[in-house]
């Protein structure tokens, strides 16, 4: 698999400027995780993101996550306008490139910046949550079945792990993932899972500040106040703690991660 920060690939940006009718702005290049995606403005004002899949990956529900999240309504999230794709046979890989609304409000990133945001941002991210929620479609964004396995990786298997409340969620709410402005982004995961996980998902990237991670308990209380809501954050904690392990020691997720489930643990 080719890494996009490194290797030439003029031809394909070009591809996608012919595919879409566009013209990018090379000089505003970003680069996603690993080489795997970039992103570009365009001449238009608008955002072009291009990826690049493997052929076996090219046709799950996460290579069409962007463009099928156009149908939600209510949920401040950027606008999807047009789509191409191809098999590049050269490289081995299949490319897919998405015309976006442009977002220029900076994502949050950092937890001081989280601390700082105002009742209205909350409101907001809340509401376009709910709407989420309550959106139906037949995506699975998390199962039944990793719900229990990561769970009773991390913490064994004396807790009931039955979800009994699914809703539609984002299923990666972090601080990279939403906006000074409140827009969400990176809708490639979308679809049912447990009620509060995007909640959960916040929550537990706001562990190192016990202030904030308190705020998002309060603000979301509704959901996480549930069964499935617990259970959703019981899950967070384990993969906190789970990834500590991975690396051989303790992170700033981890400790509090580790606190938080013993408590859920004692009230499920």
């Amino acid at each position: 698999m080719i890494d996009v920060r490194h290797t030439a690939h003029d031809d394909v940006v070009e591809r996608a400027e012919h595919a879409l009718s566009v013209r990018l702005d090379r000089t505003s290049v970003v680069y996603g995780e690993s080489g795997a995606s970039e992103g570009y403005r365009t001449t238009a004002g608008t955002w072009v993101r291009l990826e690049r899949r493997n052929r076996e990956r090219a046709g799950g529900q996460a290579w069409i996550g962007l463009e099928e999240s156009a149908t939600i309504p209510g949920v401040r999230k950027p606008s999807w306008f047009q789509s191409a794709t191809w098999d590049d046979k050269a490289r081995g890989v299949v490319w897919r490139a998405d015309e976006v609304q442009l977002v220029t409000a900076p994502t949050v990133s950092s937890l001081d910046t989280a601390l700082t945001l105002p009742d209205s941002w909350w409101a907001g991210l809340s509401s376009s949550l709910d709407q989420l929620a309550a959106y139906s479609t037949t995506r699975i964004g998390m199962s039944q079945q990793h719900v229990t396995r990561r769970i009773t990786e991390v913490f064994g298997d004396g807790a009931d792990t039955t979800v009994d409340e699914w809703s539609t969620a984002h299923t990666d709410v972090h601080w990279d993932n939403v906006t000074t402005d409140g827009y969400l982004i990176d809708w490639e995961d979308w679809g049912r899972a447990p009620r509060g996980l995007d909640a959960a998902c916040l929550w537990q990237a706001s562990l190192p500040v016990p202030e904030l991670a308190e705020r998002v308990r309060q603000v979301f209380a509704a959901d996480l106040d549930t069964r499935s809501g617990k259970l959703a954050m019981l899950l967070q904690a384990a993969n906190a703690v789970r990834a500590a392990a991975r690396l051989g020691g303790p992170t700033p997720l981890s400790g509090p991660a580790r606190a938080a489930a013993d408590q859920l643990l004692a009230e499920l």
